[in-house]
């Protein structure tokens, strides 16, 4: 993993494969105004989430080989407790009730695909059967969510989804609200698969619930010749 002067304590490391598979976006210069923005963010505040230990953790859960689906959402859980690295993911031993956003996910998984909700919220299985769990921004205020400047973060998730849209074999893209479908403009659909829903908030659940993303990105990848993704969640 590679760290800038200063970056561990704001946002710590880079695995080394996305450092490889990133390129030029990841370079020194190219992190520094996000290293800046974050490490004054911290200073001014200890409510900046999640911790830096954890802001890559979807990377480093999700190696870039084995990247065969991407969930993308807004920013991190402004909750403390919550907050991991993981889009929509929580410690697997938090007690309930889990985040709003993450109960109308387990509704749709049991809607579209008949699976059995967990009795936890961890989505961790899903990082294991190559799902990266991204956000557009990596980092957020505790208590204030969408705090963080996203503009901070698009140079690097933007990068991210190119490396990954890069790939020759088919990957699903979800794309969970307005900043994520944003992205869209990255991927070749013609390659790969791209499902558009509203973000599962319960500001806006109205236009997940019932839209079958699971589904809608497995049939995507069999069109396209390639063996759809196990969307199970250990229990």
């Amino acid at each position: 993993m590679r760290a800038l002067d200063g970056a561990g304590a704001a946002i710590g490391s880079i695995p080394d494969d996305w450092l490889r598979a990133l390129g030029p976006a990841a370079s020194r210069e190219r992190l520094a105004p996000i290293v800046e923005y974050v490490a004054a963010m911290r200073r001014q505040t200890p409510g900046v989430l999640p911790e830096a230990d954890r802001v890559f953790a979807a990377l480093a859960a999700t190696p870039f080989d084995s990247v065969r689906a991407v969930i993308l959402g807004q920013d991190p859980y402004p909750t403390r407790t919550h907050a991991i690295g993981l889009a929509f993911s929580v410690p697997r031993d938090l007690p309930p009730p889990l985040p709003r956003s993450l109960k109308n996910i387990h509704a749709e998984l049991a809607f579209d695909l008949g699976l059995t909700p967990p009795s936890h919220g961890s989505l961790e299985a899903w990082a294991r059967h190559g799902v990266l769990l991204l956000n557009t921004s990596l980092t957020v205020q505790e208590g204030t969510r969408g705090a963080h400047d996203p503009a901070i973060w698009a140079d690097l998730t933007d990068a991210v989804v190119s490396a990954v849209a890069a790939k020759e074999r088919p990957v699903a893209f979800l794309l969970w609200g307005v900043p994520a479908k944003a992205k869209a403009r990255l991927i070749d659909e013609h390659c790969h698969v791209a499902v558009r829903s509203t973000h599962p908030s319960p500001f806006s659940q109205s236009g997940f619930l019932k839209s079958r993303p699971f589904s809608r990105a497995n049939d995507g990848l069999r069109e396209r010749g390639t063996d759809p993704i196990d969307w199970s969640l250990d229990d």
